[in-house]
């Protein structure tokens, strides 16, 4: 299954989850965007290491938190390093965090025009 980035963020599932609250909306994102970036450095080290357990449980948790905010495009890319990660294939968990990191980068633009 391709990663499906084309959509950055789900404004109607962030809507939800803040009822439509904007000043939260901003603090939410902002928060995930906070951890997110701590989250690439310590999934850039379990790739290195190759330590495969660790780097699922770290592409879950963040998946989840991504996927409850509606941050879709970053939720899928977590989701493919995950499956690969168990699958222990480093090479394309690489790839995949590399693109996170854009995904990031994009998902902080969206939140700069809330």
């Amino acid at each position: 299954m391709a990663a499906d980035t084309s959509v950055v963020l789900d404004r109607a599932q962030l809507r939800s989850v803040t009822l439509d609250d904007p000043d939260l909306m901003r603090e939410i994102l902002h928060t995930l965007l906070d951890d997110t970036a701590r989250q690439l450095a310590a999934l850039e080290a379990a790739i290195r290491a190759a330590d495969g357990p660790r780097l699922g449980r770290l592409a879950h948790y963040s998946k989840g938190a991504c996927a409850n905010v509606g941050a879709v495009g970053a939720a899928t890319l977590l989701q493919n390093i995950e499956r690969k990660a168990a699958a222990r294939d480093f090479a394309a968990c690489g790839a995949s965090l590399t693109v996170l990191a854009e995904e990031i980068q994009k998902l902080r633009h969206e939140a700069g025009s809330l």
